[in-house]
């Protein structure tokens, strides 16, 4: 029994692996060690020798040895699966005309194809895509742009028709620009089903910018492998050569083309569009110009992604700015429902849309032209959306059969939930925009049985066919979705929120009050009892009244200036060093270095300075009643440092006094000590009555610490436990005789620390270089063409200079039994890579 025939049949025809490529050129493939382990039949035709002798060969045999050394230093280049290089005008075999070639990896397999060079003299590709980039960036508007664009690539590639093809988010699509010869018949206008163009096609455009089908009836050259191979598996994605889809070819046969050529349209990575050039016979161009083409591709990609973006920017800007209003007003709102109620309004101005409706609390408010009141409470009691997610169409009865009633005043509508419950929702409108739609033939399917079962096949009409589209808007745009979803954030965190976080904060000042309240009391007593103390202990050591009023007033005014830091919210953050020196100063006087302190300089945010100096005083008062500030032999350490998070760790350790008592009850004094820190600022605290000192340990997370401006810096918030990454702080030596690979390389090692980097392309240029100066680290490329580095890592090995060796793909030069230890990265690398291995140099390498 057959199964139901839709698109996803179609989708699985695979044209990545035809096993063939297009006659224009030849094929092989390699292994690591460039063995030739595929190859296409028309290879005999190309290089004089039958397919049959080239497998198993090492390439070296079958063109020069330049040519093998040329594609082995560009495959260093090939960074991704989805990488191609290409080398111009390489003289394959001596005295044979020259070719170009394209070489990417195909899973294991090094894909090499190659095509004969066309000489253009007075042809400069660069010049040509630089004057056509010129021409289009004075166009204004995107029908312009397009229409010159499409203009510029005939000119260049000489095709009959040159169309630019937008898809539509349907996956249909159309041609919005076209430059013809005179006499054809226009296409401009004209829409094409999604099916034309499959789902694994689309994903190849993305991968693959530019494709050329030179001839559509030309016979295919077959490829063939190896016993241990299977050529028709190869997967061809990235193929110039790769042969067209039988099902393609009967579909431009249909539509009277001889060959064709597209070029890819990206936008954000995806699909946008394609040049879709067409010949009516034969038509081949080159290598050189193809490339071109697929640069001013790549560039047309980038001013298209850029104009329309600066669109969405400009629209979303606006909506923004109503959105800051909305918040602002809405603060001042105390019932949140009301507040929705007041900005419909505002909401207009945020998305484009004719009518919008809210539902909440069971009751619903209308702006503009919506369906009636009874047909939204229908169509909210119908909406499935989830509360976390916004669902949006363009033609409502498609989704909700009973909106086809009123699709003349609300054919599409986005909605944005705005409570935990389904019901509660926020929805724009847009009206129905009747239009007629010009297709290239019927859009029906015709189906037929393939190797995979039904299959879609190409249709054989391509007359002019007109449909009209009504119940549908204006499609919802990316933009669109966007402002929604900030608007929905906005509804749920700040108005539908706002009585609840008013409600916590009454209850969160009513608890603070409380908590301030029994703490003044406590320290009231905790006062007059000190200035009592204070009074008696100068009293003992005055000789004269005059010294005596000096000595109490000095202690009193310390006392005070602790209180106004505790108690002064609105300054600035504070220094937490004061905050321990003015404790420590107003109960000890001159004695203060009784109390020591260590760490970076950091201050508090108010809040935390209030809090935290509660905590100090009550440690401070408890030492200097019962702990090692009681006598005259005891001591208080006070450390802090900030954690890999920057979280301010503090340590309080007493020493030397008498010994410690734990106390028998929680009082109010401890009982401020071990909450407040956690209760207060989310952070933690935590005290141990030790025999021989009190320990404590306070922890404020980072959103309450600042590092003091004048002396931060790196060092201060180094994370103390995290390991250090190797890195280079020295000079460093690269050892490359290809540039643009020296070139990358030094970004890599200056990204790890060096301070400066030196190059060498040869043996003796790296001596005299390390003469010159002594590197601190070295980067080694095994193979420089005729020599090896290995000379050049013997020197570093006997000046103990760390290094490591680079080598290319496929290379199997050997290392010396002395120099094994060293690391050895593949070529192409990367700073992750160059990083991993220098991890194994630790200790040797500069830190």
């Amino acid at each position: 029994m057959n199964e139901a025939v839709n698109l996803t049949n179609c989708d699985r025809e695979p044209i990545h692996i035809p096993g063939s490529v297009q006659p224009f050129g030849f094929l092989l493939t390699v292994l690591s060690d460039f063995t030739i382990c595929m190859a296409s039949d028309n290879v005999g035709s190309f290089l004089g020798t039958d397919v049959a002798d080239l497998l198993q060969q090492p390439l070296s045999r079958v063109i020069s040895e330049a040519a093998v050394q040329t594609i082995r230093s560009r495959v260093d280049h090939l960074s991704g699966p989805d990488t191609t290089e290409r080398m111009f005008g390489v003289e394959l075999q001596p005295g044979k005309p020259p070719c170009d070639l394209s070489i990417h990896f195909s899973g294991a397999y090094l894909v090499i194809e190659a095509e004969p060079s066309v000489s253009e003299p007075g042809v400069n590709s660069g010049e040509l895509v630089r004057l056509m980039l010129e021409r289009i960036r004075k166009t204004r508007g995107m029908t312009e742009l397009a229409r010159e664009a499409a203009r510029q690539l005939k000119v260049l590639t000489g095709f009959d028709r040159v169309m630019v093809y937008q898809f539509h988010p349907d996956g249909s699509g159309e041609v919005i620009a076209e430059a013809a010869e005179a006499g054809l018949e226009r296409f401009l206008g004209l829409h094409y089903p999604a099916s034309d163009i499959p789902k694994q096609a689309r994903i190849l455009y993305q991968r693959n910018w530019l494709r050329i089908i030179a001839d559509i009836n030309s016979t295919p050259a077959a490829l063939f492998s190896t016993a241990t191979h299977n050529a028709g598996l190869l997967d061809l994605s990235m193929s110039v050569l790769r042969s067209v889809s039988p099902i393609h070819i009967e579909y431009l046969r249909n539509m009277g083309v001889g060959a064709s050529m597209s070029v890819s349209i990206l936008r954000d990575g995806k699909l946008w569009g394609l040049f879709a050039c067409h010949h009516y016979s034969p038509r081949y161009i080159s290598f050189e110009k193809r490339t071109a083409s697929e640069l001013f591709g790549q560039m047309f990609s980038w001013i298209v992604e850029g104009r329309e973006r600066e669109g969405n920017v400009a629209y979303e800007m606006r909506a923004h700015q109503v959105q800051e209003r909305l918040i602002e007003t809405a603060a001042s709102h105390e019932h949140s429902r009301r507040a929705i109620v007041d900005f419909l309004g505002d909401y207009r101005g945020m998305i484009d849309c004719d009518g919008v409706a809210v539902w909440s609390d069971n009751k619903i408010a209308l702006q503009g032209q919506t369906p009636t009141e009874d047909e939204v409470k229908e169509l909210v009691a119908f909406n499935r959306t989830s509360p976390g997610r916004i669902f949006a169409s363009a033609e409502i009865a498609k989704v909700y059969a009973a909106g086809q009633s009123f699709r003349d005043r609300a054919a599409g509508f986005l909605a944005i939930p705005i409570s935990r419950t389904p019901r509660d929702c926020l929805i724009f409108f847009r009206r129905e925009v009747v239009r007629s739609v010009n297709w290239a033939g019927a859009p029906d399917k015709v189906y037929d049985e393939g190797p995979n079962g039904p299959r879609l096949t190409p249709r054989k009409s391509f007359e002019l066919w007109q449909e009209t589209v009504a119940g549908q808007s204006k499609p919802w745009s990316t933009a669109d979705i966007r402002i929604a979803e900030s608007l929905r954030v906005t509804l749920l965190e700040v108005i539908l929120q706002l009585s609840d976080l008013a409600a916590r904060e009454r209850r969160g000042a009513q608890e603070r009050q409380e908590l301030m309240i029994a703490e003044l009391n406590h320290r009231v007593r905790n006062i007059l009892s000190l200035v009592r103390a204070l009074v008696a202990q100068s009293k003992d050591t005055a000789t004269s009244v005059e010294e005596f009023a000096g000595v109490l007033g000095g202690r009193v005014q310390a006392l005070a200036r602790a209180h106004d830091q505790i108690t002064n919210l609105n300054w600035a953050p504070v220094a937490l060093r004061s905050l321990v020196e003015s404790e420590a100063g107003a109960y000890l006087g001159a004695r203060a270095g009784r109390v020591k302190m260590g760490g970076p300089d950091v201050a508090l945010d108010p809040k935390a300075f209030a809090t935290l100096a509660l905590v100090v005083h009550e440690m401070m008062t408890n030492s200097a009643k019962y702990g090692a500030l009681a006598d005259s032999t005891g001591q208080v350490e006070v450390v802090w440092r900030l954690d890999p998070n920057s979280s301010l760790e503090i340590e309080w350790k007493e020493s030397g006094g008498p010994p410690v008592q734990p106390p028998s009850r929680r009082g109010f004094g401890t009982t401020i000590i071990e909450r407040s820190v956690p209760f207060d600022l989310k952070g933690e605290a935590e005290i141990r009555f030790d025999l021989l000192g009190v320990q404590a340990k306070f922890v404020i997370p980072p959103n309450f610490v600042e590092l003091v401006p004048s002396i931060a810096g790196a060092a201060m918030r180094v994370e103390e436990q995290q390991p250090a990454r190797p890195r280079i702080s020295e000079t460093a030596l690269i050892v490359e005789d290809n540039l643009i690979i020296a070139m990358a390389a030094e970004v890599i090692l200056l990204d790890l620390g060096a301070r400066h980097v030196d190059t060498a392309a040869s043996v003796d240029q790296a001596l005299r270089a390390i003469e010159r100066t002594r590197p601190g680290f070295a980067l080694l490329d095994l193979n420089l063409g005729n020599e090896s580095s290995i000379k050049v890592a013997q020197k570093l090995k006997e000046i103990g200079v760390p290094f490591m060796f680079a080598t290319g793909y496929g290379e199997r030069a050997p290392i010396p039994e002395e120099l094994a230890s060293a690391p050895v990265v593949q070529k192409p690398y990367t700073l992750e890579v160059v990083e991993n291995a220098l991890g194994k140099l630790q200790g040797t390498v500069a830190q």
